[in-house]
């Protein structure tokens, strides 16, 4: 199951938060308000995902370098000119 969340977070991050939010408390209590995860939603979907993996699994802890460096491809990802030309290719 974790490996089929990983393929539709790659695919369509903003579905599976959407998933997440509705069917699970994945994100509860890791923000403070309910602005940031909006924001993250619209802006920068995969990032918001792993921050959240890593406050839920890691415990907020941004030390190792697995988490440096998951947070670095998910801000190239969401950053990657192609990433607007996901679900537009003819």
């Amino acid at each position: 199951m974790p490996c089929i969340a990983v393929v539709i977070a790659l695919i369509a991050p903003r579905f599976l938060i959407v998933v997440l939010w509705w069917f699970s408390e994945f994100f509860a209590g890791v923000f403070p308000s309910l602005l940031w995860p909006i924001l993250g939603f619209f802006f920068l979907p995969t990032t918001l995902l792993w921050y959240t993996v890593v406050a839920q699994y890691y415990g907020g802890d941004w030390n190792g370098a697995v988490q440096i460096i998951g947070i670095v491809i998910a801000l190239m990802i969401d950053g990657s000119p192609a990433s607007g030309r996901r679900g537009k290719r003819a």
